[in-house]
């Protein structure tokens, strides 16, 4: 488990391409690989993955083709910075809300309007995901836990709805985030709290529906 804080942005210093997988290593610093061991869980640009291998301050993960088609560690390339969050420990203070590093997919970054040292970003996605991100809410975007703005809901006729970001400097300092332009493929996970709140809703409602209609064609 993940707190959305994220540590900084690093390198990423090599990529290898297997079948059915990728590895990569990205170059931390002495403070993020402290007591690290392989098989630790560490997010990569919100993506849980397994340290494989260390060297130094160079750490290695495996990106399975599945993670690759659902998140942008499939665009990596040397040179590329990545945001970088290690596994939460018992007594860390939870600074964002519980971030799991379960990627349900990728967002596109569709309006960028900088406010002084404000960042807004607009987020477009599917809109079958809009009925779990709410004004207000949590969701982790590139594994950093942020607070959820407008949200709008798709037209007749479309296939995906958008929500909005305002970011302070200090998410703007150490995340890709001011880097972002139009066209930008992001990562989002959703807050687990309300998808399960949500999911459950609606199964209790189709119940109860299901159970007024039988009751109905029994009189």
């Amino acid at each position: 488990m993940y707190t959305g804080i994220t540590r900084g942005i690093f390198p990423v210093v090599a990529v290898e391409h297997h079948a059915g997988h990728t590895r990569f290593s990205v170059q931390l610093d002495e403070e993020l690989t402290r007591d690290v061991s392989i098989g630790a869980s560490v997010a990569i640009d919100g993506v849980c993955c397994t340290v494989v291998t260390q060297h130094g301050v160079h750490l290695s993960f495996d990106a399975m083709q599945e993670t690759r088609s659902l998140t942008t560690l499939s665009d990596l390339h040397v040179g590329r910075g990545v945001s970088v969050e290690r596994s939460a420990r018992m007594g860390d203070e939870l600074g964002g809300h519980d971030v799991f590093g379960h990627v349900i997919g990728t967002g596109t970054v569709s309006a960028v309007h900088s406010i002084g040292e404000q960042l807004d970003l607009t987020i477009t996605v599917p809109g079958a995901w809009l009925k779990y991100i709410l004004h207000k809410g949590f969701i982790a975007v590139d594994g950093s836990s942020l607070t959820v703005g407008a949200v709008h809901k798709p037209k007749p006729g479309e296939t995906h709805g958008a929500f909005e970001l305002h970011l302070i400097p200090e998410t703007v300092r150490v995340t890709n985030f001011g880097k972002r332009k139009v066209g930008d493929r992001v990562n989002v996970e959703l807050d687990p709290r309300t998808v399960a709140i949500v999911d459950t809703v609606e199964r209790v409602l189709a119940e109860r529906a299901l159970q007024e209609r039988e009751q109905e064609r029994q009189r």
